[in-house]
């Protein structure tokens, strides 16, 4: 039998996180009051102090720095520039194949 976990919406996890930045409340009293491993409270904390609103985006989508996200444009970018010239050659090599027939004829 499996263990379903529970799944927090980004306002549960900002709501945790906010009690847990109160001094005068526990961790381990939020831990047990919404039944959550210790570690995970101190997780979702560092990460909303990292990343602040931007922090939980769900659905498994990463987190990015605007550095990052400069970084996975220009490598993007990169991709379809390589893709263009490959395809240039290809044309390149079929019209002087076919501008050489032309010659003998």
């Amino acid at each position: 039998m499996s263990i379903s976990r529970k799944k927090y919406t980004k306002e549960e996890k900002l709501e945790v996180v906010k009690l847990a930045m109160d001094e005068q409340i526990s961790i381990e009293s939020l831990a047990k009051r919404f039944a959550v491993h210790m570690n995970t409270i101190y997780k979702w904390r560092s990460e909303f102090t990292k990343f602040d609103t931007a922090a939980f985006p769900g659905n498994g989508n990463p987190i990015l720095t605007d550095h990052e996200k400069e970084v996975l444009a220009l490598k993007k970018q990169l991709r379809e520039l390589e893709l263009e010239k490959e395809i240039l050659k290809k044309a390149l090599g079929i019209f002087s194949v076919a501008d050489k027939r032309n010659l003998h004829s």
